[in-house]
């Protein structure tokens, strides 16, 4: 059961770590119509008429929004490779509640950073713009969250359950 909960865990970090990787990278979080043409924005960039420009703005949602994204990035990271050490190494109870505790981060801080970037462009964008809509990019990011979570309970529960398992007994009758 540990194995199966553990493994479980670590598969579901690593597709959280991929989508988390991939949301933040690209520029599709946002897509709307800007003067007459198609536009697309991400944490980085902007693009129209598919030219993209650097923000050149230092906006406050922007850079905590990178920064969550980041920290999310870099912990999910750290469960999937404390998930994959623990199978390595024969299981260890501490690196898989370290990985599970990583992974349940990770979950959170991408949700913050979410949080706050949904907050900000439903408030922003939706005064200014009637036709915009969240992009492909940015429903990854909340399919990388439900992941995230999924892992780090999946990596507790295993933690749990072998905590609460006694040891077994090597008595052999002759």
């Amino acid at each position: 059961m540990l194995n199966t909960l553990a493994g479980g865990g670590t598969l579901c970090g690593v597709a959280a770590l991929v989508l988390l990787i991939v949301s933040t990278a690209t520029d599709f979080w946002m897509q709307y119509r800007y003067s007459g043409s198609s536009a697309n924005q991400g944490l980085w960039r902007f693009c129209i008429n598919h030219k993209c420009h650097a923000h050149t703005i230092t906006v406050a949602f922007w850079d905590a929004t990178r920064a969550f994204m980041l920290l999310a990035v870099l912990s999910c990271f750290a469960g999937v490779v404390l998930g994959l050490s623990a199978f390595t190494n024969g299981t260890k109870n501490r690196r898989v509640r370290t990985g599970g505790i990583a992974l349940v981060l990770s979950g959170f801080l991408a949700l913050l950073a979410l949080a706050i970037y949904t907050g900000v462009t439903v408030t922003f964008f939706g005064k200014r713009f009637l036709d915009w809509r969240f992009s492909w990019s940015y429903i990854i990011g909340w399919v990388a969250i439900i992941l995230a979570f999924a892992a780090g309970v999946f990596q507790l529960c295993a933690y749990q359950r072998t905590t609460a398992e006694p040891a077994p007994s090597n008595n052999t009758d002759s």
